[in-house]
């Protein structure tokens, strides 16, 4: 008797979601909600979502949104990288940051917004910024981090074996530290959008969260949920393209 082959692991996960979108139809469906609560069924989200780019509205505001992300996702990897990696070489570099950053660190990046405001004014450079902000210290932070707990005894091998202190930092230090870098940006990739929505709800008149206030004032429930869908999907795929690039990356000696 042939044993049955059990389904992949990735049909199991797609079950429950499944079942929720269906349980969503039906509820809505059959208005099944009690009380004055609104919601629309999953079809009818899907054919807002259809609608809005049918027209170019879900372009026209969501473009904007992932410019801004990946311009301040990328500044605040790069220098967050730069100067966690300063932190977690050197010493002395860490001593004298290190106070500044685990002081700053605890501040929400939507708590610079009414300081930014003022300082950058409403434009394009504001939400660029506290997206740069939420990306820059937890990113600088796993860097340090990861830099200070790679085992000492492969640098001191490489030095045994005369090679210089920039080699050593990129040819054993940074590779070791690769995990913990990746983590950070993984985290924060999705971070990012959650973060600019906040901004563009509050300042800015174009992209995802702007469109989302602007259907809150018109009560359109579906454009809400569909905005709030398209968000789910950009943090699900910036986190699984941080996560394959970290697996090819490190993949030859993992």
């Amino acid at each position: 008797m042939s044993e049955s082959i059990p389904p992949p692991r990735n049909l199991w996960g797609a079950v429950p979601i499944a079942s929720a979108l269906a349980l969503w139809e039906i509820v809505a469906r059959f208005e099944l909600v009690p009380g004055d609560a609104f919601l629309p069924p999953f079809t009818a989200v899907v054919r807002e979502i259809y609608a809005l780019a049918v027209t170019g509205v879900l372009a026209q505001n969501f473009l904007p949104s992932l410019r801004r992300v990946l311009i301040g996702l990328v500044a605040g990897a790069v220098v967050g990288i730069f100067v966690g990696t300063a932190m977690g070489w050197k010493r002395q570099v860490g001593s004298a940051l290190g106070p500044l950053i685990s002081l700053i660190y605890p501040i929400p990046a939507l708590g610079w917004l009414p300081l930014l405001m003022i300082w950058i004014g409403i434009d394009e450079l504001l939400p660029i910024t506290i997206v740069f902000i939420c990306s820059f210290f937890p990113i600088c932070y796993t860097t340090a981090a990861g830099i200070k707990n790679v085992d000492r005894r492969y640098v001191r091998a490489a030095r045994s074996l005369g090679s210089s202190e920039p080699r050593i930092l990129a040819t054993v230090v940074l590779p070791l530290a690769l995990p913990a870098i990746f983590t950070g940006l993984r985290l924060e990739a999705g971070m990012a959008w959650r973060v600019i929505i906040a901004a563009e709800m509050v300042a800015i008149p174009t992209g995802i969260g702007a469109l989302l206030m602007r259907s809150e004032s018109l009560v359109r429930v579906d454009t809400i949920i569909a905005c709030l869908m398209v968000l789910s999907v950009m943090c699900f795929l910036f986190e699984r393209a941080i996560l394959l690039l970290e697996r090819k990356t490190t993949a030859g000696w993992r």
